[in-house]
Order: structure tokens, then C-alpha cells, then sequence
């Protein structure tokens, strides 16, 4: 006969469908993300870290859900709000770090900062500067893997923002016509830079684009690591399984402003109360304290863990060297036999 304790621990299986480790990674990345992104605005003002700077604060449940829903082996390519993709996908947070001090020690060695992480190592293809860039890149990586023959998919996300860009039409078109493996996911957080989607497109229920070419497409919640799985893993298999392309608009909230500079006054106080109320990060702990998922030790242990973790990537970087001079002249594509280049 169960006993009570065991009756207790069925029910909260059933209730939870995800393991106590899956809800620990997905507390842990969303974690480090918060802090890392803390961090670095502490450091922008600082002034070590310069130039733009996009903080991913709020998001954290998209890079959690994506990740454990696709492989490792899947590609993701993604806008310049994206050192929160980045470390989901294995860039180390020293990195990532050393990265927005311009350090040769960084994912691209200092040469990229904050818009243009990149790690073939880890299939990660940018962190992208020009609005919308990222749509026709990730149709070609995915293009790539059907040539080969592979079942990997990429994930090619883009703002609300750039749902305006000819290319998107162009990518989504192709994408159909030739069954791409490719999942297109909108990050939708109300204000693009800083205009909202009711004041700059007629279509502001974003998943209906899709539509235009009959390809699938749903609407996501985005505060939640569950929701987002759920849908990214729905949307795999309909990719794997050879069917084509498909489309999520995750609808997200971004606590700051679009950049470091922007003091964000265009949206109201209670608006940013009502998605803070929803933090991903704080509702994951508090059902993962409040369902016996994991115990408050745990969660002190990762808490501590995340904050060695983020104070030890600092003093990386701060450590680090600048790159050389002569680096300007490494890593830059030459055709040497281009007609106007002189010896």
C-alpha cells in the first residue's frame, strides 16, 4: 500500500511533467543570464564596457525553454539583444564577459562586443548588428543542413522590430517553397527600439504573418522556461519530420530600456509592474520552492554558485589584454585575387 509521502511525490510528478533537473537548468541559465546582464550594466556605468550595450533582462525564460528543447547540434542565430542566447548556447560567462571589455580573451576575440557574439564551436551564429540581417542568415544555415542531408534545424529568432523587414518576407517565401528546416521565432517585447507594435504595423497579433505562406504558426507566453518548451518542442517535430518550416511569436517583456542609454520612458509604470509581477526567474523559484521540486539549500547553492561564477568572469576580464594592433589586420575575408587590391 503507498503510503502518504508516497501518494504526495506521484501527484507532484504528475503535476510537474518536467524532472527536478530540468527545472534546476532552467533555473540556473535564467539565473546567470539575470546576473551576467546585471553585471554588465554595472560595468557599463563604469566604463568598462563600451560602446551599445542590449541587456536581455526579463527574457531569460526564451534562452532556458529553447535549450532544452532542441540539440546541441541545431544552429541558432539571433539579433543584437543576445548575450543571454549566447551563454544558453555554452559560451562561457568569462567569455562573454571579456568579450564586452574588448579583451583578446572574448568569444571573438574583443573584436565583436556586445551585437556580435559568434561560436561555430557551440552553433551559434550571431548576435547580429543590422536589424533583421539574422532572418536570411538562418535560411541559409538552414538551407546548409538540408543539402548535407542532416535533421539539425536553426532557430533564427528576430525582434518585433525587424517583422518589418522585406528580408523576413523574402526568407519566410523561400523557406516554404523549399520545406527549409528552419524555426522563425519573433521575440516580441511591445516596443521594438522603442515604438510600440500597434504604432507601427497594421498586424500587431504577429504569428499571423505566417499565414501569408501557409506556414505554422502560434503564439507563445514567454514568461515561462514551460510554455516555451512546450512550443519549441512541438515546432521541432513538425521540422524534423520534413514537414518545413515554422513560426513562433513568443510574446516577451524586456525590463530595461532597448539600450543602455535609453531611460525607456515611453512605456508606463504599471505596464513594467504587470510584467515584472510575471519575472521568469522568480516565478521558476518560487514553484520550485512552493512544489517541493528542489529545497531552499539548492536554491542558496546555485544562488551562490551563479555569483562566484559572475565575479570570477569580471576579474577575467578586467585581467585580460586588450588585443594587439596588429589583429585589425587577422580574421578579415580577402580575396586575393580581387581586381582593385594593391600589393
Amino acid at each position: 500500500m503507498d503510503t502518504a509521502v508516497e501518494k504526495k511525490k506521484r501527484g507532484r510528478k504528475k503535476a510537474n511533467q518536467y524532472s527536478k533537473e530540468t527545472y534546476l537548468e532552467w533555473y540556473e541559465l535564467m539565473l546567470r543570464i539575470r546576473r551576467f546582464e546585471e553585471r554588465a550594466l554595472m560595468m557599463y556605468g563604469q566604463q568598462k564596457v563600451r560602446g551599445f550595450c542590449h541587456v536581455y533582462i526579463g527574457q531569460e525564460a526564451l534562452a532556458a525553454g529553447i535549450e532544452s528543447a532542441i540539440r546541441k547540434e541545431d544552429a541558432i542565430v539571433t539579433a543584437y539583444r543576445q548575450h543571454g542566447i549566447a551563454l544558453g548556447r555554452g559560451v562561457t560567462s568569462n567569455e562573454a564577459m571579456a568579450e564586452l571589455f574588448g579583451k583578446e580573451t572574448g568569444i571573438v576575440k574583443g573584436k565583436g562586443g556586445s551585437m556580435h557574439f559568434f561560436s561555430a564551436e557551440n552553433r551559434y551564429f550571431g548576435g547580429n548588428g543590422i536589424v533583421g540581417a539574422q532572418i536570411p542568415i538562418g535560411t541559409g544555415i538552414a538551407f546548409a543542413e538540408q543539402y548535407r542531408g542532416t535533421d539539425n534545424l536553426c532557430v533564427t529568432m528576430f525582434g518585433d522590430g525587424a517583422a518589418r523587414q522585406g528580408a523576413l518576407y523574402e526568407s519566410f517565401n523561400m523557406a516554404m517553397s523549399w520545406k527549409l528546416p528552419v524555426l522563425y521565432i519573433v521575440e516580441n517585447n511591445g516596443y521594438a527600439m522603442g515604438t510600440s507594435v500597434k504604432r507601427t504595423s497594421n498586424v500587431t497579433e504577429l504569428y499571423k504573418i505566417g499565414s501569408a505562406f501557409d506556414m505554422p504558426s502560434e503564439v507563445v507566453d514567454g514568461m515561462t522556461p514551460e510554455s516555451v518548451h512546450e512550443a519549441i518542442t512541438k515546432a521541432a517535430e513538425h521540422i524534423r519530420a520534413g514537414k518545413g518550416p515554422y513560426f513562433l511569436e513568443i510574446r516577451t517583456y524586456r525590463y530595461k530600456g532597448h539600450s543602455v542609454s535609453d531611460p525607456a520612458k515611453y512605456r508606463t509604470k504599471e505596464e513594467v509592474k504587470e510584467y515584472m509581477d510575471r519575472d521568469p526567474v522568480k516565478q521558476t523559484e518560487a514553484k520550485i520552492l512552493k512544489e517541493g521540486i528542489a529545497t531552499e539549500e539548492e536554491i542558496k547553492e546555485i544562488k551562490a554558485k551563479i555569483k562566484k561564477e559572475i565575479d570570477e568572469a569580471v576579474k577575467f576580464a578586467e585581467e585580460s589584454d586588450y588585443p594587439d594592433a596588429s589583429e585589425l589586420y587577422t580574421d578579415n575575408y580577402v580575396q586575393k585575387d580581387y581586381p582593385f587590391i594593391r600589393d
